[in-house]
């Protein structure tokens, strides 16, 4: 019997699920228990060809239809992921071994509210009148065209809807193609848009490795490339689209700051940490990895974090009393897991974790380490796992120079009960998505995005428009040309 994750196909193309089974197959592996649940094709030439010329050509009655239009089908697709989200939540469950108790908050739901707040703003995307003497100027928002969206592992319902409302609404048509790890959420998607009533072919997802992404990256018809993944998956993105003068949106890795201050709430400080590094077992790329804490409160804060650190329940992700659940692949576990002993090596004093869990699947316990300091490998590079480094200061000026010290800026935050503190630390760091007495939130009407090597352009809120549209400007004059002869 086949398992339920297994979709009817492995493409969505033009309104339908396609499979063509010359592609590589790609392993689909539950992470709770390492065992294979479903199986899909990369992409062959013949696919991708298929997609992007169906997308390119229904793009453009799209865009002639009007922002209300759009904007209802969005709404509608809202309402669909809303009804069903636990199905959605399980097959989330399945894809990336996240516990439902997560997956049932945080997915699905995140994908709906893109919807519906992009599908909202689609009737709002006007131009301007600029006045000039009895001339004047007007301006018109323009869709981009043809985008092709990449995913990363973690987030696969979310980042497909992140990237593919806020384009849909501006009159662009997507290719997404999903993480190969994480297969499977990426296809309902674009199932509930086109029950919905999307037209077919503006909403396509193709699955495959690198190649796949780099034959949709590179392609002449595709105007716009939005991917979000790893620094240097980045670089070689946004390099292979300056190629071809597309428009890019990045949204890349972190080494994020936590800074606490010895005025703030512990338990307040403690639970954005716990927050900030074991949530989806710590893949999210926002996470704030590095924790400063000032020295005056620095071992009740170390011994809080344990307690409550003890509290987590490791289990089958399925079961909704499971409170953190494995890591996406056994690839991931392993590097994660190479980290936690260079931890060790380099001196790091181990407070709880730093092992493989006692269970089948890619389970790490969630493992924090003290005495760290900025130069140990643990403090400089993205781990992506259950890893928190904690580290020492004394003063303000000091962590914030500690904390800009990294090629990273995704994102930061502050705790402490002094409300001028906080804005001035936060206005000092270098990030893009930053949180007073609070960490990692991302409601859809907020920007999201990085500085310096954390990426490039903004998800999610007004911002995202102007990444998926661009501006015509028409000079109209009312009087007569002057011309030099």
């Amino acid at each position: 019997m086949t398992h339920p994750a297994q979709p009817k196909a492995s493409h969505f193309i033009n309104g339908e699920y396609v499979e063509d089974t010359s592609g590589t197959p790609i392993p689909v592996i539950y992470a709770a228990t390492g065992e294979q649940i479903a199986t899909v094709h990369a992409a062959t030439p013949a696919i991708v060809e298929q997609a992007l010329s169906t997308a390119k050509a229904a793009q453009k009655a799209w865009a002639k239809m009007t922002g209300t239009e759009r904007g209802r089908i969005l709404r509608r697709a809202a309402d669909i992921m809303r009804e069903r989200n636990h199905e959605l939540s399980v097959l989330e469950t399945y894809d990336t071994g996240k516990p439902l108790q997560e997956t049932l908050v945080a997915d699905a739901t995140s994908g709906a509210d893109a919807l519906e707040y992009f599908g909202g703003l689609a009737a709002s995307l006007t131009g301007e009148h600029i006045p000039m003497g009895e001339d004047w100027v007007y301006t018109v928002r323009e869709a981009l065209g043809l985008c092709v969206g990449i995913g990363a592992w973690n987030y696969p319902t979310q980042i497909a809807c992140w990237k593919g409302a806020p384009a849909l609404a501006c009159g662009n048509s997507m290719v997404f193609k999903p993480s190969e790890t994480t297969p499977l959420c990426a296809l309902k998607v674009a199932e509930v848009l086109h029950e919905a009533g999307l037209p077919a072919g503006l909403y396509n997802v193709v699955q495959g490795m690198g190649e796949v992404g780099s034959a949709l990256v590179t392609d002449p018809r595709v105007d716009k490339v939005s991917l979000t993944g790893s620094v240097p998956t980045g670089k070689k993105v946004y390099a292979a689209a300056a190629e071809g003068m597309k428009h890019v949106t990045m949204e890349l890795g972190g080494k994020s700051p936590l800074i606490i201050f010895d005025d703030a709430d512990i338990d307040n400080a403690v639970g954005g940490a716990i927050n900030g590094n074991f949530y989806s077992s710590g893949q999210v790329c926002s996470n704030g990895t590095r924790v400063f804490v000032q020295k005056g409160i620095k071992e009740k804060f170390l011994a809080r974090l344990a307690e409550r650190t003890g509290n987590a329940i490791i289990g089958d992700p399925m079961d909704e009393a499971t409170s953190f659940g494995p890591m996406v692949s056994e690839n991931q576990m392993n590097i994660v897991l190479g980290y936690i002993e260079k931890g060790k090596e380099e001196g790091a004093r181990l407070i709880c974790g730093g092992k493989r869990a006692d269970k089948n699947g890619f389970f790490i316990e969630p493992t924090v380490f003290a005495d760290v300091t900025d130069d140990m490998t643990i403090a400089r590079e993205e781990i992506f796992g259950p890893v928190m480094s904690v580290l020492d200061f004394d003063t303000e000026e000091e962590v914030i120079a500690r904390a800009n010290d990294t090629e990273f800026g995704l994102s930061a935050g502050v705790f402490t009960n002094d409300f001028s503190r906080a804005h001035r630390v936060i206005g000092q760091l270098e990030a893009g998505s930053c949180f007073i007495n609070s960490y990692n939130d991302a409601p859809v009407e907020a920007p999201f995005g990085g500085v310096k090597a954390s990426g490039v352009g903004r998800e999610n809120s007004k911002e995202a428009i102007k990444h998926f549209s661009q501006v015509k400007s028409v000079y109209v004059r009312m009087g007569d040309v002057e011309a030099a002869f």
